[in-house]
């Protein structure tokens, strides 16, 4: 895939002669909207291969960066140069806020946007699930330590069977490849629900799960998404590491730390190439499809982003803390 390297400066050069918000609009369009080059290319990725997709996507989210820095810096200056005998001085000051999004909604959106131009499905799931879906189906053992009571929260406690407050967004996965045709990439954001409670975990959290069920993928393809993932996410360079771990639903393993600041490795994430076990009971032939799964709690990651210590803080509505993002 061929990118333009002249795209940015001509950009700048048109931006130049633009006189109003409604030729700076009809520009951006050129240059952003849903049939500019840079959008077109991210649906053309799906037809490139493993190696080639990861490296066009990256070049293409950084272009699509610098392009949106570019037009908002030109709208500030546009809308500076208003006639302020446009405005009605008149009119009382809003004593009033107007509001923010909370930040752990503009974190899973970060997420999102970073998946989004890769062809990844959102798939949203049901937080009141069955045994079936939040365990069974992904592989769980019957008496692995998570399907207990200290661990997960029962609707109905004589009966572990029926319905529970799901432990993770696996169980959109399962729903999602039983109904949808292959090949799947999709995400599964959403609150879900554990026993436990302390400065660095609540009862309710928010995951975005990612899987991929494809022909001829690989951990290769896992660890490449990931790690280009990460330094979107964090907009730099990061030293990031696999160590091997265990999860009942994927094999081989592995748990993401990252180098980050003076705190040393920090885990981040947990990803892993989805057991045959969870594909043949989703009735998928596991000699022509492979998959790979990831899943991250987006709490943790705002906690890095924003700097934040207390994970509390972020439902204590408190307003003096909340008011910090709404610029």
């Amino acid at each position: 895939m061929q990118i333009p390297q002249d795209l940015i400066d001509t950009a700048k050069l048109k931006l130049k002669s633009v006189q109003s918000e409604a030729e700076f609009f009809q520009l951006r369009s050129q240059y952003l909207g849903k049939k500019s080059f840079v959008i077109s290319s991210f649906a053309e990725l799906k037809s490139l291969d493993p190696d080639s997709k990861v490296a066009a996507a990256k070049e293409l989210n950084i272009l699509k960066s610098k392009l949106n820095h570019l037009f908002e810096v030109a709208l500030e200056g546009i809308q500076a140069k208003t006639d302020v005998s446009l405005l009605d001085t008149t009119l009382p000051a809003d004593p009033y806020f107007v509001g923010a999004e909370h930040p752990i909604a503009e974190i899973s959106q970060r997420v999102i946007n970073y998946f989004s131009p890769l062809n990844y499905q959102v798939f949203s799931g049901n937080e009141i699930e069955t045994d079936f879906f939040n365990f069974e189906a992904l592989n769980f053992p019957e008496n692995h330590p998570a399907r207990q009571m200290h661990d997960t929260f029962y609707l109905n406690a004589g009966k572990k069977s029926e319905y529970l407050l799901r432990t993770h967004t696996s169980n959109s996965q399962i729903h999602a490849m039983l109904r949808e045709p292959l090949p799947l990439y999709m995400l599964s954001p959403g609150r879900v629900y554990r026993c436990d409670s302390d400065t660095t975990h609540l009862p309710m959290f928010t995951q975005i799960e990612g899987l991929v069920v494809d022909e001829d993928v690989n951990f290769g393809d896992l660890k490449g998404i990931i790690i280009n993932f990460l330094e979107y996410f964090f907009n730099e360079k990061m030293e990031v590491r696999f160590r091997p771990s265990y999860f009942p639903f994927t094999e081989p393993s592995a748990e993401v730390d990252i180098k980050f600041g003076d705190n040393g490795w920090l885990e981040v994430l947990g990803c892993g190439m989805v057991h045959p076990n969870v594909l043949k009971g989703c009735n998928i032939d596991t000699q022509k499809y492979r998959g790979f799964a990831f899943g991250m709690g987006i709490e943790r990651l705002a906690m890095l982003y924003y700097g934040v210590d207390d994970i509390r803080d972020f439902y204590a509505s408190n307003l003096d803390f909340l008011n910090q993002f709404s610029s």
